[in-house]
């Protein structure tokens, strides 16, 4: 599952001015990359603190919060693009957190 195209599909909130997507190459990538929305909120809130931290919950609870969050990945065997919800993005989450800490 390593080099393929994944797209994230988000909206922050009922609105559905809100509804975004994000491309990356990879599911990894696609990881770090919500990650990184999440740190981006938690310093536009706490913009004085130099150094947070947050766990697993954190994040989980963040991805929880969001309207909609989907994940639609490349699936080369048959050319398409295949649909994952949230709990299979909090899952690769889980494990690609696993593996960075790990390695």
């Amino acid at each position: 599952m390593a080099n393929r195209h994944t797209i994230i599909l988000m909206q922050s909130s009922p609105n559905r001015a809100t509804r975004t997507f994000m491309d990356y190459d990879s599911i990894s990538q696609a990881m770090d990359g919500i990650c990184g929305l999440y740190e981006r909120k938690l310093k536009e809130i706490n913009p004085t603190i130099q150094n947070i931290t947050y766990d697993i919950s954190d994040l989980y609870n963040f991805i929880d919060g969001l309207a909609d969050l989907s994940a639609l990945i490349f699936d080369h065997s048959i050319q398409a693009f295949l649909p994952y919800d949230r709990l299979w993005i909090k899952q690769r989450m889980f494990q690609h957190l696993k593996r960075l800490a790990s390695s």
